[in-house]
């Protein structure tokens, strides 16, 4: 089951996901929300790893609105930079949360489910993460670099949520950084993972940013983080 076609919530149409089941079932399943750069190779490795943890991993399309089927390559150029860029200022981030709930809904009821679903998002994909436990009913929710979210901090969160910051994250201001963490000390639903000398994308397996021990540290909190609340 590489792909699967669902409707947007708002009737604009219809977008696909890609796919990977677990060996064994019945499982929980993980959204997985894409980076800037669309469902790629990247994206779809990830997948494969969270089936390998023993979850259903789903990733969503949420370009389509756009172009369908993107899938950037950071590591070729500043051409596929500027497209990613363009894409992300494009889309409308509520609707795309419109898409995530979809993704949510269609996933608790799917052959093979245990009904218990949470998100796992990357870069544009970790503030989708963290406006999914804000914004829906996922039953976990885990957020890797995520842009911009002291802007979202503050509000009532839904459900769990797991933050992984880059300390030199060079997307993150400094201020920005402190802003969230102080948001978010104390917060029941909220734990905050801040990984020591590490950039944005460090966990992009085979990008320039990559830092193998952060990583697996964060790789395993967030299996860990999922099993709590979704096994």
């Amino acid at each position: 089951m590489p792909e699967i076609t669902l409707d947007a919530a708002d009737g604009s149409g219809r977008f696909a996901c890609h796919v990977v089941m677990p060996a064994a079932n019945p499982a929980p399943a993980v959204v997985v929300i894409q980076e800037i750069f669309g469902v790629n190779a990247n994206m779809r490795a990830i997948c494969e790893w969270v089936a390998s943890m023993g979850f259903i991993a789903i990733a969503p399309d949420l370009f389509w609105r756009q172009e369908p089927g993107v899938q950037l390559d950071p590591d070729a150029g500043q051409a596929q930079w500027e497209k990613a860029f363009a894409l992300m200022k494009a889309m409308d981030q509520d609707a795309a949360l419109l898409d995530i709930q979809a993704v949510i809904n269609h996933a608790r009821g799917m052959a093979g489910s245990t009904g218990k679903v949470g998100t796992m998002g990357f870069c544009l994909g970790g503030r989708m993460a963290f406006k999914a436990a804000i914004g829906t009913d996922a039953d976990a929710n885990v957020s890797y670099y995520g842009v911009g979210l002291e802007g979202l901090v503050g509000a009532p969160l839904r459900g769990p949520v797991l933050v992984h910051i880059a300390e030199k994250d060079h997307f993150v201001p400094d201020a920005a950084k402190a802003a969230i963490q102080a948001a978010l000390e104390g917060e029941r639903d909220a734990t905050v993972m801040v990984h020591p000398g590490v950039d944005h994308a460090f966990a992009r397996i085979g990008g320039k940013a990559y830092d193998g021990r952060a990583a697996t540290i964060a790789g395993g909190r967030s299996a860990e983080f999922l099993v709590r609340h979704l096994a």
